[in-house]
């Protein structure tokens, strides 16, 4: 029996192991970038990243601010929603704005998230007077505007898509820059995963989900070939699931094609997120409730990042402006500026729209 090493005794203080050597200004690891993670500590680093156009692993950068808040124009002593509370970067904004007497309710269905942000306001010293935390899906809001006692809202925000704090962990399952469980949840303790919705859809469905998600040109061939390689390996990991999609365009390229890029990958990514937690269905609920969730004369804002997303919301809006549900909405979408497009490269794809209820 080989020898080993002898057990220091109990009361022996356990010797100190000093923190790795940080891997460069920009580690690739998400794991690896604790100085972003920690931005009170390491406040100049954290401001670097900013400055260079990207976004701190762990947080994320609000869209539209100054735009959100000039559609919703909130007064103090209003009652607002933040239906997709996130890391609470509008919430931060909207909070100063109802004060005093107002009151801004924060929706997520994170419950890896909601608490860290609910945590932060707290800690900025946002008091249950004025900030109300409520893990829930948006499309709960009637129910949970009636649990609150609140009988309408004078301005509803909803933010949609994904954050940050979710594309950038690799345990999400949202990113397929490094390996991770192939998850796609927005509420990871709700089934399935992107990895048992995968394993039991049928092509005809995946194909569909990859038309009407993400207006994936490739659908059919895409769907047909990755529905006979799960019968042999089943789809369990981000980097697997995303080499197979590479695979499978290389394979089929006629030879005056381009090389395949990772667009493809991306709007297969989405596709299967919007299909696993039911994001238009979602949506359409939403829209459906949030005439009776606001007061006469009150605001909604809507931030999309896609055009299946954006023409729910074009048609429900311009449909409640024709029934006399609403007194108004944009005809033409808001887009971020230059500047913040070139600060934010994630703002690119937003478009806000509005309406305000008869």
């Amino acid at each position: 029996m080989p020898d080993s090493a002898p057990t220091p005794p109990a009361n022996e203080p356990v010797p100190h192991r000093r923190r790795p050597r940080y891997a460069g200004k920009n580690p690739r690891r998400f794991e690896d970038k604790y100085k972003e993670h920690d931005p009170a500590r390491y406040a100049a680093d954290v401001a670097k990243v900013i400055a260079s156009g990207k976004t701190p692993a762990g947080s994320h950068r609000p869209i539209m601010v100054d735009e959100i808040l000039a559609v919703l124009a909130l007064q103090p002593g209003e009652v607002a929603v933040d239906c997709t509370l996130g890391f609470g970067g509008h919430a931060r904004e909207m909070l100063p704005q109802l004060a005093p007497g107002g009151r801004l309710i924060g929706l997520d269905v994170d419950p890896v998230e909601h608490p860290k942000t609910t945590a932060r306001l707290r800690a900025a010293g946002w008091g249950e007077d004025g900030f109300t935390a409520v893990r829930s899906n948006f499309a709960g809001l009637p129910k949970v505007l009636a649990e609150l006692g609140v009988g309408g809202a004078d301005a509803i925000l909803a933010d949609l898509g994904v954050s940050s704090m979710q594309i950038d962990d690799p345990a999400r399952g949202f990113t397929f820059k490094t390996d991770g469980p192939l998850d796609l949840r927005l509420n990871p303790h709700r089934a399935p995963s992107a990895a048992e919705w995968l394993a039991r859809v049928s092509a005809l469905e995946l194909s569909v989900a990859l038309t009407e998600n993400a207006d994936e040109p490739q659908a059919e061939l895409l769907a047909r070939e990755l529905v006979a390689r799960r019968a042999r390996t089943p789809f369990t990991r981000t980097l697997q699931f995303a080499d197979a999609i590479r695979a499978i365009l290389q394979a089929h390229k006629r030879r005056h094609d381009p090389e395949p890029d990772d667009d493809a990958v991306r709007r297969v990514f989405q596709a299967i997120r919007i299909a696993v937690n039911d994001e238009f269905g979602v949506l359409d609920l939403f829209l459906r409730n949030v005439p009776s969730c606001l007061k006469p004369g009150g605001r909604v804002a809507i931030l999309t990042f896609h055009s299946g997303e954006d023409r729910r919301v074009k048609r429900a809006f311009r449909a409640g402006v024709g029934a006399g549900v609403y007194t108004g909405t944009n005809d033409e979408v808001v887009r971020a500026g230059p500047e913040e497009r070139r600060a934010n490269p994630r703002s690119s794809s937003a478009k806000l729209r509005w309406a305000v209820r008869a």
